[in-house]
């Protein structure tokens, strides 16, 4: 039995207005990590991912990289536990 691996994430640059939410949210299903993602007032986008150490590490990179050519992230911030939140979806949170 794998052990569930959990990710908060706070992204910092062009990140809102760019599709970021729908992008990630998009790439959570295509790794099958379950979790978050939300605008913040400042700015930032939150997120929070859950999977095996594998799944979550492939999220956090693709997050890192900008889930797509508008997206520039600039700095991520990330902070792990083994947390099992029992996500059953990854929903884009308003």
């Amino acid at each position: 039995m794998n052990e569930v691996t959990n990710a908060h994430m706070i992204a910092k640059g062009n990140v809102q207005g760019v599709g970021f939410r729908a992008t990630a949210q998009q790439k959570a299903m295509e790794i099958g990590v379950k979790g978050w993602v939300r605008n913040l007032p400042n700015g930032d986008v939150e997120l929070e991912a859950e999977g095996t150490d594998r799944q979550v590490d492939q999220f956090i990179e693709t997050i890192r990289k900008g889930p797509h050519r508008f997206i520039k992230v600039e700095n991520l911030d990330v902070e792990r536990s083994q947390t099992d939140k029992g996500y059953g979806s990854f929903e884009v949170r308003y």
